[in-house]
């Protein structure tokens, strides 16, 4: 018991010594020890670390995960040392209600076959996505967080302890400036010296902390380069899958064929006066034709008789090869078919020209 009211009021000595020495420096009536410059460098570059560490770590997860509610959630059960529920990713639910939808509307009409099409590319669009969440939370966020909750944690309570070595040492110095007798400076001299040593000995292993930011940086160069790797495989995927989607619409039978009603546009950088629009340019669908149609040479095509129908273009088209027309949104051509021709595809004339046209990027008229 006596002990340890010994050691109660030492420290509470200690505190007292501490506080007077930092409550003295603030109102500039006590030194202090300052630390090398090279000393102030490393603990600035720390601090930047760790602050410009914390603000991507964040906004990464925001990135991730948009939602705040979700991001909590994700917070506690990591806290609980409990796995985190697999969540439906926004893609997924969408294609997983187009998919109810197409059910419900009709998965044989042409709006409803086109809802099944994009729903099957949104679930693989979802899945994507959590492909990506996975893996940058496990080579990107993980680093980041164990460098704030472990490496920073160190250094932060080493540099405390050098604060308070400081302030002993500083106190010691103090003492023996005010110490008359000769006991009294023989007594403050031993304690300073032992506070010296305490303070370089604390000053090396804070520095030594500091230093090893340089391989912290290494480490996170690392991370930030997997990081991008599966960023950029993530939104290759994307592309891939939406260039599948685009072909299998090119292919379908579209539901503007046959109505008489404008379809809109999709949103241009043009001018309010220029109704023309542009659509990505689907790849090569002609190849995909029947051999029939393949060999069919276009000078020799005379129109027939009867069954020609004016058509107007509802978004620019780019020519894959020779044996297509390019078009202009909301020009007007003549089209037809041929026997044996993809039910996809129409010949379409504009003027003394003539090439096949994708059936999707027409409205027929009367």
């Amino acid at each position: 018991m006596d002990f340890n009211m010994k050691k109660l009021a030492s420290d509470a000595g200690i505190f007292f010594t501490r506080a007077v020495q930092f409550t003295e420096e603030k109102f500039g009536q006590a030194e202090k020890t300052e630390l090398d410059a090279h000393f102030e460098n490393l603990l600035t570059r720390a601090d930047s670390t760790k602050n410009w560490t914390e603000k991507i770590l964040r906004q990464t997860e925001v990135l991730l995960q948009p939602n705040p509610s979700a991001r909590v959630e994700e917070f506690l059960y990591e806290k609980l040392d409990r796995k985190v529920p697999s969540r439906v990713t926004n893609g997924e639910l969408l294609a997983q209600y187009m998919a109810e939808a197409a059910s419900e509307l009709g998965p044989t009409t042409p709006y409803g076959k086109t809802l099944i099409k994009v729903a099957e590319a949104e679930k693989r669009l979802g899945g994507a996505e959590r492909d990506f969440i996975h893996t940058a939370s496990i080579n990107f966020l993980t680093p980041l967080r164990n460098f704030l909750e472990g490496d920073w944690k160190t250094i932060s309570k080493e540099r405390r302890l050098l604060q308070n070595r400081r302030l002993d040492l500083d106190a010691c110095k103090a003492r023996l400036k005010k110490a008359k007798a000769a006991e009294a400076k023989a007594t403050a001299e031993q304690e300073l010296r032992v506070a010296q040593t305490e303070f370089d000995r604390q000053a090396e292993v804070t520095r030594l902390l500091l230093e090893g930011i340089s391989s912290t940086h290494v480490n996170h160069l690392r991370c930030l380069h997997e990081f991008i790797e599966s960023q950029t495989t993530y939104y290759a995927q994307c592309y891939r899958h939406m260039l599948d989607l685009q072909k299998q619409l090119g292919r379908f039978p579209g539901t503007f064929v046959g109505t008489t009603e404008p379809a809109s546009p999709p949103l241009s950088s043009t001018s309010p006066t220029t109704t023309a629009a542009t659509m990505p340019v689907v790849p090569s669908v002609a190849g995909l034709a029947p051999p029939a149609e393949a060999a069919l040479c276009l000078e020799e095509v005379a129109p027939p008789a009867s069954g020609t129908r004016k058509a107007r273009v509802l978004y620019d088209y780019e020519a894959a090869d020779s044996s297509e027309l390019a078009l202009l949104a909301d020009e007007l051509i003549t089209v037809y078919s041929l026997p044996g021709m993809d039910p996809d595809w129409l010949i379409g004339e504009r003027g003394n020209k003539k090439g096949k046209v994708p059936v999707t990027y027409l409205e027929l008229l009367s």
